[in-house]
């Protein structure tokens, strides 16, 4: 019995485990509408980011983003732990 529900709490938190890494955006590949999940950018500012990053080549590091026009250091605290690059 107690094996039953330590397998049940298991299932029942490793989604959410899970859900934590697909949280992550790639802000070196990542489409407009992935960029739009970000705190704070909406789609003109995904459209600049993607726009910024085919001019200027791939990010090198996640506050880098800073170099967007319109994307300050305000926008990338209030994401950084969700930007990666690759």
């Amino acid at each position: 019995m107690a094996l039953l529900i330590a397998v049940t709490v298991l299932a029942a938190f490793t989604p959410a485990i899970w859900a934590q890494d697909t949280d992550k955006i790639n802000i070196n590949t990542a489409t407009a509408e992935e960029i739009t999940q970000l705190k704070g950018i909406g789609q003109k500012y995904a459209e600049r980011i993607i726009k910024y990053r085919d001019e200027n080549g791939p990010f090198n590091t996640p506050e880098d983003i800073t170099k967007v026009p319109g994307i300050g250091q305000k926008i990338f605290d209030r994401n950084k732990e969700r930007m990666i690059i690759e």
